[in-house]
């Protein structure tokens, strides 16, 4: 569905609009992303904490761990590892893994299950003492604890659910749905209908999404929807079929067909936002490029020498520009940061200063220092 008028600036307004909206609370945010990628380095927290603190009211690092048991949702697998709501995770269900299991892993599998039904919420430690299961090699092709594997395989099935963090660790627990009247559920909705579901959910977090990365975007649901994956290619195309879309510099962008980018709608504000290597407005590199004019790089695993912006650099976006980034770090109980600056400078702009110094503190109240 082509649509005329937008202008770049208008696409990248509503890109800013789209997921940064008013905050609220836990649940609705995560209801309204439909998705939050998980990441484990925290520097100076999480990403998923510093993605929801944008979004939720008052949010503080460690509420989603804290809160997650009485909360509608799941830690899954969607496009990437993170948490779901539990109307897109009942909409993966029940899961088909690439590799089958022979009759061994089957069988370990269901005496797993029938101890964690006994004695759940379980920490893998209590797993491992029970069935002493070994070693075995994991996805890297190094040695990892078996039990631990086996359980991460039984979570991906769906047989189980994570029902709890302690120390960051998985507790597992029984999955909340009855798998067989849940696979009966699924075979009689409509496949197409359901990955149609699925990738709107996608497209709503993700859009505007520029024609370079659509597919590789939406083909990431064979992580979510391994059974299906045949059927993406089809859904892709229906997506496009049914998706606003213009062409802007040689460039085709889709977004939802309910969607407003009239730039009147989308108004900007004058703080300043450090935004997580994962945040949504970040996440699709290419569009980041087109929108802003400069490749931001997530260099954790960049050897220090080789690194431009730092370990875990955060995006600052000013206004409706991202215009450089900081490293933020816990030292001594305060709140260290480095600045830089895609120019080469900060603004001179007075309103950057105090808009950059209440997020400095906004940053330490939420991570709980000093600032």
């Amino acid at each position: 569905m082509t649509t005329s008028n937008p202008k770049l600036d208008d696409l990248r307004r509503y890109a800013i609009a789209n997921t940064l909206f008013t905050p609220t609370t836990l649940a609705r945010a995560i209801e309204r992303l439909g998705f939050v990628q998980a990441d484990p380095i925290r520097a100076p927290a999480r990403a998923q904490d510093l993605i929801l603190r944008h979004r939720v009211k008052n949010y503080l690092a460690g509420d989603l761990e804290k809160r997650y048991s009485k909360l509608p949702i799941e830690e899954d697998f969607f496009v990437n590892y993170g948490f779901v709501s539990c109307a897109v995770h009942v909409r993966m269900h029940p899961r088909t893994a690439r590799t089958p299991w022979d009759a061994a892993t089957k069988k370990r599998a269901a005496a797993i299950l029938n101890f964690v039904s006994e004695n759940g919420p379980v920490h893998p430690r209590q797993v491992e003492a029970h069935f002493q299961h070994g070693v075995s090699t994991n996805n890297w092709g190094g040695s990892s604890n078996a039990t631990t594997h086996l359980l991460d395989a039984m979570h991906y099935r769906g047989l189980i659910r994570v029902a709890k963090r302690e120390k960051g660790i998985r507790l597992y627990a029984p999955a909340r749905h009855d798998a067989n009247s849940n696979h009966q559920a699924i075979a009689s909705h409509d496949i197409a209908a359901n990955l149609d579901d699925l990738i709107d959910v996608v497209i709503k977090k993700y859009a505007p999404i520029p024609s370079g990365g659509f597919a590789g975007l939406v083909n990431r649901l064979q992580f979510g929807v391994p059974q299906w994956r045949g059927e993406l290619a089809a859904a892709i195309k229906r997506a496009k079929q049914r998706l606003h879309h213009t062409r802007i510099d040689g460039v085709d962008w889709y977004w939802p067909p309910d969607a407003k980018v009239a730039a009147g709608r989308h108004m900007v504000d004058d703080q300043v936002r450090l935004l997580a290597p994962f945040d949504p407005i970040v996440w699709d590199r290419k569009r980041f490029e087109l929108f802003w004019g400069w490749a931001y790089r997530f260099e954790a695993y960049t050897p220090a020498a080789k690194r431009k912006l730092g370990y875990y650099a955060l995006p600052m976006l000013w206004r409706e520009q991202i215009i450089g980034w900081a490293n933020v770090a816990v030292v001594n109980g305060r709140l260290e940061t480095e600045f830089g600056f895609v120019n080469g400078r900060a603004p001179t702009d007075r309103a950057f200063k105090g808009a950059l110094n209440e997020e400095r503190l906004r940053m330490a109240e939420f991570l709980g220092v000093m600032p």
